[in-house]
């Protein structure tokens, strides 16, 4: 039966993690397709080289580029000895991205992200590809351009199933290679122009090509031992969730659960497909399963916690009620500059959003201002506890400013001040 492993940045961010991928890999005896991000914080450095293309200047692009270069030559160089004819390959496509840089950009910030910051997936997949290669991890690299075809919706475009199937079934021939390498986050469309799936979209790369190819599983690698019922590096006393069932997966990823991508998760229910994450520091760690389990409950409180937010309040200029002619025209420039909600909730003369503190976010409040009258908090965090308890409740509130609050059966909300956290 076909696997699908899908490895983020951090697993690939030098070239000893690139060793420690390739043995991972080598371990499996199944047909596999191996999904992988873009080295270390690569997508983020891609975005200040955007930013500074976008500005056109020329100083800070020529610095964004030769930080990008320096740091994946350092790798080349660790890997491949001088006369490998994989570096001349990678000189050639580096190049690529720096004759890119040397245009003029266009209007749209959204289409000229795209074009650039999937550079840093394809150099990434290559490296690995030429690698293992290299060391008789015989595999096949494949350009996922030409398999996942999508809308052209820059920077969040929606996957089209149809050709998607068609083309991934074209290009992948288990009983020619057992093993393809490809890029996550980035697809094409029906033009050929690149587009990428929204940030961190390489999980649902993973999830896309696990529902078309029928896999028996995707397994997630991570830094972590599993899924974990807060991020360790604010809250110390983090627990493994050993079995979580789809929907509560699916409830926990909506809010914001950094360890699975919001839209991976249904392709997945959809042909029941387990979704296994596991840790590339320690292969031999059992993880955490998700899949379809009856009545599976999470028995401990999940702590999510989203940092730089803005808590924005909505009103009608001439102090009417906040009604769906109001709200469809919101949604409606919230839509536009593509700032998602993160956070909800409205009165009778109030609309109020929590969103991240996004490039986009002083266009959208101008927009919103227009007509209403906005008010915003900046320096707030939102902190989401889905199957909250009192004591823990206390625990995340003690001590904090709070802005705002929201609260379900099972799911507690606060929009708090900006401050430092301590636990006991």
């Amino acid at each position: 039966m076909i696997q699908v492993y899908k490895f983020g940045g951090a697993s690939v961010k030098d070239a000893s993690g690139i060793k420690n991928v390739c043995n991972i890999i080598k371990n499996n005896s199944n047909p596999l397709v191996v999904v992988i991000s873009a080295m270390g914080k690569t997508t983020n450095a891609m975005e200040v080289l955007v930013e500074a293309f976008i500005q056109q200047n020329q100083t800070q692009i020529k610095n964004a580029y030769e930080a990008i270069f320096d740091y994946h030559n350092q790798i080349v160089q660790n890997l491949f000895d001088d006369g490998h004819p994989f570096v001349l390959k990678f000189d050639q496509q580096i190049k690529k991205l720096w004759e890119r840089v040397q245009r003029n950009p266009g209007l749209d910030y959204d289409f000229e992200y795209d074009q650039i910051v999937p550079f840093g997936e394809l150099i990434s997949t290559q490296i690995v590809s030429a690698y293992a290669n290299t060391i008789g991890i015989e595999n096949q690299w494949l350009d996922v351009r030409k398999m996942i075809k999508t809308d052209e919706n820059y920077r969040d475009a929606d996957v089209n199933w149809g050709l998607s199937s068609q083309f991934v079934h074209k290009n992948m021939n288990f009983e020619k290679h057992q093993l393809y390498i490809t890029q996550g986050f980035i697809g094409s469309s029906i033009n050929n122009i690149t587009t990428t799936l929204g940030r961190e979209g390489s999980d649902y790369t993973g999830a896309v090509l696990a529902h078309i190819l029928d896999a028996e599983s995707l397994s997630i690698w991570k830094d972590v031992p599993g899924v974990l019922n807060a991020d360790p590096r604010w809250y110390p006393f983090a627990q493994q969730l050993k079995e979580i069932s789809y929907p509560e997966a699916i409830e926990l990823a909506y809010y914001g659960a950094q360890v699975i991508h919001p839209k991976t998760l249904k392709p997945l229910q959809n042909k029941n497909i387990p979704l296994f994450v596991k840790s590339f520091l320690d292969e031999q760690q059992e993880g955490t399963v998700i899949q379809s389990v009856e009545s599976k409950e999470v028995d401990v409180p999940v702590y999510i916690l989203k940092r730089q937010q803005l808590f924005i309040t909505i009103s009608p200029k001439d102090f009417s009620f906040i009604l769906e002619d109001n709200l469809s025209e919101i949604f409606a420039i919230f839509g536009h500059y593509k700032i998602k909600i993160n956070l909800m909730q409205n009165s009778a003369l109030n609309f109020s959003v929590c969103v991240n503190n996004v490039r986009d976010v002083k266009k959208l409040i101008e927009a919103l201002q227009k007509k209403f009258v906005v008010r915003y908090n900046e320096h707030v965090e939102l902190v989401t506890i889905r199957n909250y308890t009192a004591a823990a409740i206390h625990e995340m509130t003690q001590g904090k400013e709070l802005v705002d609050s929201q609260l379900s059966r099972k799911t507690a909300r606060y929009v708090l001040k900006e401050s430092e956290w301590e636990f006991k």
